[in-house]
């Protein structure tokens, strides 16, 4: 079983970008299972959802304690230390910043891969420029970092479950996808 935790704020589009991810994933033959969790239910508050990836059906029906992979829409969570929690050894964090996988040396016990989802966003038209809707563009970037389903099939799932600007968001992703940087292994 593969678990995925995504770590994001109010609005900036976690739940439903678990959603499209299992989608996806779903379309290529896997059992899925996406949920959130919510703290205070507000507009920038911290958010997460939850993806569990399995060739049998999914019976757990808890939060994700010790994902294999993270994707963190918002670079100031990595701060609290919450979305790194658990992560195990080797998984990969995918953060949504400007800055190369290399600015993050406190992860080196990770595959660190980052993508400007915010420019990215904002660019297609996503959200404003003060709080862009970076869900789909990370999706692109994730499927990249982790090969879990291909590229057209988030595309598709994207366009099927965002009633937005399917459009751009399809868009976005495929952006994303050319842009993720990698951590060189040590």
């Amino acid at each position: 079983m593969i678990e995925i935790r995504i770590h994001g704020r109010g609005g900036q589009g976690a739940v439903v970008a678990s959603k499209v991810l299992a989608e996806a994933v779903f379309a290529e033959g896997k059992w899925v299972q996406a949920f959130p969790s919510f703290g205070v239910e507000r507009r920038g508050a911290p958010v997460a959802a939850f993806v569990r990836i399995d060739d049998s059906q999914v019976r757990l029906r808890n939060e994700i304690y010790e994902p294999d992979h993270i994707i963190v829409l918002d670079e100031t969570l990595l701060g609290t230390g919450i979305p790194t929690a658990g992560l195990k050894s080797g998984g990969v964090v995918l953060i949504n910043t400007p800055e190369p996988p290399d600015r993050f040396p406190d992860l080196a016990a990770f595959r660190v891969a980052t993508v400007d989802a915010s420019r990215i966003a904002v660019e297609h038209r996503l959200g404003s420029k003060a709080a862009p809707i970076v869900n789909t563009a990370i999706l692109g970037a994730f499927v990249r970092a982790v090969p879990l389903c291909t590229l057209d099939s988030v595309a598709t799932a994207v366009e099927a479950n965002v009633p937005i600007k399917p459009k751009e968001n399809a868009a976005a992703t495929r952006a994303a996808y050319d842009a993720v940087l990698m951590a060189v292994p040590a």
